[in-house]
């Protein structure tokens, strides 16, 4: 039998040799038990864990595979046509940056840099059909769709996962087009007008336009590259009654003020009518701060595409209460950022709806069909937005008739998709 005796504050056993060497393997034999039911206990806890997860997660595996093939063919495929348009566009514009010695630095940052994430956003459609279409006629083809729907998975739930992905894309593209992407476009459009359309109007004439209610300004001619007017002239109403009236041969922006809306006038007067009473002053120079902008005076090219939606909208509604009829192209802007961000739903239906069932002829029929619809939506896009500028059409209407028609054609696609 073995015993043990304190040694130095140790326990050390005693006994015949044979007894401790027994009572060493019995004890070694015991911490190895005890570890194997320690990790049958830690690994039956993680699969409680993998179990629970599973069962609550908020996508299922066919989702995550849906999801992860829709996203991935999506952006490969971005990839891909926006490296070739690159290509093309530096192919087409070459001459014109030797011409007007751009240097390669702006060429790079100023505008491919630009370049790329705008016509990527612009064309955002065009990819998630393209890719849609291709990796769900791939799925067709291999037997996947059938066997996903034999499965006992509905039409509806497979179309589950391509929603959220389109949900994704959608998001995305509406944050990036409507906060980062316009202020990239400043710097783009300032080297496009600078380098690309070196014979563009900067100068605009016989401007008139309400500061504040009851106040009408009027410009004879602005010079954008000056931020100068000339023939200026600022009336003030009281019930329909000219009170106050000002004139100037020149007003330039202050452009290094501080404060916005800072004008300088040069050889000014000034008329102040009380009754029958007028009262008469002349200067030289003035500082003054009145409640218009460069930039509410002439619409340069492609300003629409440099503002953020707030500045958008903001823009859109002091235009409007001042009376300036040239902001069509502002409204038209601003309605096709949200309309484009949605139709990106419609055309996944679509594309879905078509390439699910398996054909003979693979992806030839579904792809023709596809590029058919996504080429007549560009093309009622278009359309729409000219009859909104140059036929004075709502803004807010024609921007969503062709996501109107064409959720039309998603509806009847969709119950003719296989079940």
């Amino acid at each position: 039998m073995v015993t043990f005796e304190e040694v130095n504050g140790k326990l050390v056993p005693r006994g015949s040799e044979e007894e401790i060497k027994a009572y060493l393997e019995y004890q070694k034999g015991k911490k190895s038990t005890s570890r194997r039911s320690s990790l049958r206990e830690r690994l039956a806890r993680k699969a409680s864990v993998s179990r629970w997860l599973t069962d609550h997660m908020p996508f299922s595996r066919l989702d995550r595979y849906i999801i992860g093939k829709f996203l991935g063919t999506y952006f490969f495929s971005l990839v891909l046509i926006i490296s070739i348009a690159v290509v093309f566009d530096f192919n087409e514009n070459i001459d014109k940056f030797l011409q007007h010695d751009a240097p390669a630095e702006e060429i790079a940052f100023d505008y491919y840099l630009n370049f790329v994430p705008f016509y990527s956003n612009l064309f955002s459609q065009l990819f998630v059909f393209i890719a849609v279409i291709f990796f769900t006629t791939k799925l067709a083809d291999n037997s996947e769709i059938i066997a996903m729907l034999s499965t006992g998975t509905s039409f509806a739930q497979l179309m589950r996962p391509y929603m959220i992905a389109a949900a994704i894309i959608a998001v995305i593209n509406y944050s990036l087009g409507s906060y980062v992407i316009p202020k990239g476009n400043v710097k783009r459009v300032r080297f496009e007008n600078k380098y690309k359309n070196r014979g563009r109007q900067d100068f605009t004439s016989n401007v008139q336009l309400e500061v504040e209610p009851g106040v009408i300004a009027y410009f004879g001619r602005y010079e954008e590259g000056m931020k100068t007017a000339f023939e200026f002239t600022l009336d003030k109403f009281e019930n329909k009654k000219l009170v106050k009236h000002l004139q100037s041969m020149t007003i330039q922006y202050d452009t290094l003020s501080y404060e916005p809306y800072h004008w300088v006038l040069t050889n000014y007067q000034t008329r102040d009518l009380q009754g029958m009473r007028e009262i008469i002053q002349n200067g030289s120079k003035m500082d003054t701060i009145i409640k218009i902008l460069p930039q509410d005076l002439m619409a340069s090219r492609d300003m629409e595409m440099t503002l953020t939606t707030p500045e958008l909208r903001e823009h859109i509604d002091r235009q409007k209460a001042r009376g300036f009829a040239n902001i069509q192209q502002f409204e038209v802007e601003y309605y096709k950022r949200g309309a484009s961000s949605f139709a990106i739903f419609i055309l996944t239906i679509i594309g879905v709806s078509i390439s699910a069932r398996k054909r003979k002829n693979g992806m030839g029929i579904a792809l023709g069909i596809g590029l058919a619809l996504i080429l007549a939506y560009i093309m009622f896009q278009t359309v729409a937005s000219s009859m909104a500028i140059n036929a004075n059409f709502p803004a807010a209407i024609a921007v969503w008739i062709p996501n109107t028609l064409f959720a039309i054609v998603a509806l009847y696609y969709y119950r003719k998709a296989p079940r």
